[in-house]
């Protein structure tokens, strides 16, 4: 007895001492925290864009970046509306978009098709013409498909008070005419020949895919006086590596697969706004995408019939 006697206070003790320790421990916590945020804050990502910089500035590609879908196939779709074509053109439109949003990547092949058909239906029409008819066929076909969250990353630049151009292989005209509508600064495209106001039918150059992009971000950017290393620039396709690579920030907007493992082995940022793992996965707009392969299959039975 004597010796629980002896050990009980004790015990009570050094509860009392345990008690007071940790009180006293988090109140000396406590007034650490405060020294140290007033000394040095908490790391945070830096804010970007950067407000006032006007030696940056942002490129977006078009093209399932900024808008679902390829521009010149919905531009396409608008002419043979005004009857520029006939029906056999109008299912192979439809093909090379149905097959550009089922695929989620730019092929060479059918981008190349789609410029050719392009060139020869609008030769020997007016430029004044298609732009007028470029105004109607935004309103129809595309104001519809503008991804809200680049539009957002855009005002973000424009916000900022920087200039957001963007850079396409559609043709010039027609990204002009997007970039205005979106309140963007201007837009680098392919350039249409054209004499005397009338389109020839020929390029000036090349279409302004890959490399091109590059060049044409790189030319304006001396023109403007931008450090491209303050730059940003936003695309969905591998194709546009050599431009995402010019700048000090590059992201991949809904990015094909190889882009998407170019962008992870390098750290870019990225960001998807298509929905559904489906359309994650192989670049459908989920919402569109029942109808993206209906009017696919639609369109290649037209065409298995036509060659037959």
């Amino acid at each position: 007895m004597a010796a629980l006697g002896w050990l009980t206070p004790r015990r009570r003790s050094a509860t009392a001492r345990s008690v007071l320790a940790g009180e006293a421990a988090a109140e000396a916590a406590r007034k650490t925290s405060q020294q140290l945020e007033e000394v040095a804050p908490p790391l945070r990502e830096p804010d970007f864009p950067v407000q006032g910089d006007v030696h940056a500035a942002a490129f977006f590609d078009l093209d399932n970046t900024v808008m679902q879908g390829a521009a010149i196939f919905h531009f396409g779709r608008g002419l043979y509306k005004r009857k520029f074509f006939q029906r056999r053109e109008l299912a192979r439109f439809a093909w090379q978009q149905a097959w550009f949003r089922l695929a989620g990547v730019e092929d060479p092949e059918h981008m190349q098709d789609a410029r050719e058909s392009a060139l020869s239906i609008v030769k020997g029409h007016r430029v004044s013409e298609l732009m007028t008819i470029g105004e109607e066929i935004y309103d129809e076909y595309m104001a519809d498909r503008i991804w809200p969250g680049t539009r957002a990353l855009a005002q973000a630049h424009l916000d900022a008070g920087q200039k957001v151009w963007l850079v396409t292989a559609a043709p010039v005209e027609t990204a002009t005419i997007i970039a205005r509508r979106l309140g963007l600064t201007g837009a680098l495209g392919t350039v249409a020949e054209s004499v005397d106001g009338v389109y020839t039918g020929k390029l000036v150059g090349e279409p302004l895919h890959g490399p091109a992009k590059a060049e044409a971000v790189r030319a304006l950017a001396a023109a403007e006086g931008l450090d491209l290393t303050r730059c940003a620039a936003y695309s969905d396709s591998h194709n546009d590596i050599p431009m995402l690579s010019l700048v000090g920030h590059p992201y991949a907007i809904n990015p094909d697969t190889k882009l998407r493992k170019h962008a992870r082995e390098l750290e870019w940022r990225l960001r998807d706004y298509r929905t559904g793992r489906k359309a994650a996965k192989v670049g459908i707009p989920a919402a569109a995408g029942v109808g993206a392969l209906a009017g696919g299959t639609a369109a290649a039975v037209a065409l298995h019939r036509r060659r037959r």
